[in-house]
């Protein structure tokens, strides 16, 4: 089974298997996982890059993937392939002899999900080929809320028709009346300031600010929400699933220069 995924943004793991390059590693970040393994395995003329290039066939063995957007995915991307540079992964230990690059770069994997800022996002660590799996070390359990997924995954095309319903003829639009926030009970006066519960037939409207401070009332020691209950349907949420399924929420972010995104 396939499992498609809206907004895919995916750092991923490739496994060399040619006999001559056998164990060399390669990560990645790609919006299209199914087309980027395609494109290694054709080599540079099909879009592959330089260092696969030549020396495939790749496996693509596993995929991290629910990055809210390309920037967040870009910075995890370099960190995971510069461990000894990135500011936040100086405590990683340093490859020895003995260790295969595969299992090495497992081990910085393991390390990044468990420190700021990724340990707070809806990240699941997906196998894409169960045969190379490992299993975590005790120490190195990624948080509760990131689940470990087997099988393959597809990004889901986005309809040419997303975003247009409501919209009737000129001078026939109606303007909705004003919702109120399930937690404060005020008007909420506009989309920016709303989140919305994803849930089938939940019908959540709260302030970001209203609903961020409900969830930090069981998380005193976060700066930032990771999780709690809806407090319209009861369900369990993620804060970044609820930041990532509301559209435009990333719109005002700086763009970043890859100098800054090497800096991460």
């Amino acid at each position: 089974m396939v499992v498609e995924v809206e907004s895919f943004y995916g750092v991923y793991l490739l496994y060399c298997t040619n006999p001559k390059y056998k164990g060399r590693v390669y990560i990645g970040f790609t919006v299209n996982p199914e087309r980027r393994i395609q494109q290694h395995n054709g080599g540079k003329h099909k879009g592959g890059a330089w260092k696969t290039s030549g020396r495939g066939p790749w496996d693509m063995v596993l995929i991290v993937h629910g990055f809210p957007n390309d920037i967040a995915a870009l910075r995890f991307e370099w960190a995971w392939q510069h461990p000894h540079v990135s500011r936040r992964l100086t405590h990683v230990p340093r490859k020895t002899k003995k260790q295969s690059s595969f299992d090495f770069h497992l081990t910085v994997l393991y390390h990044m999900l468990r420190v700021a800022p990724w340990n707070r996002l809806p990240l699941t660590l997906r196998w894409l080929r169960q045969e190379y799996h490992r299993e975590l070390p005790p120490l190195l359990q990624p948080p509760l809320h990131m689940p470990m997924a087997f099988g393959q995954v597809r990004a889901r095309p986005i309809s040419k028709t997303q975003g247009e319903k409501g919209q009737g003829g000129e001078g026939t639009a109606q303007l909705p009346p004003p919702q109120r926030c399930r937690v404060c009970y005020d008007k909420v006066q506009s989309e920016e300031d709303a989140l919305r519960c994803f849930h089938p037939g939940c019908t959540l409207t709260a302030h970001i600010i209203c609903l961020a401070k409900l969830f930090l009332l069981k998380q005193p020691q976060q700066l930032l929400p990771v999780e709690g209950p809806c407090p319209s349907c009861g369900n369990s949420v993620l804060w970044g699933d609820l930041i990532r399924h509301k559209k435009g929420c990333y719109g005002d972010l700086e763009e970043v220069s890859n100098s800054q995104v090497h800096k991460y």
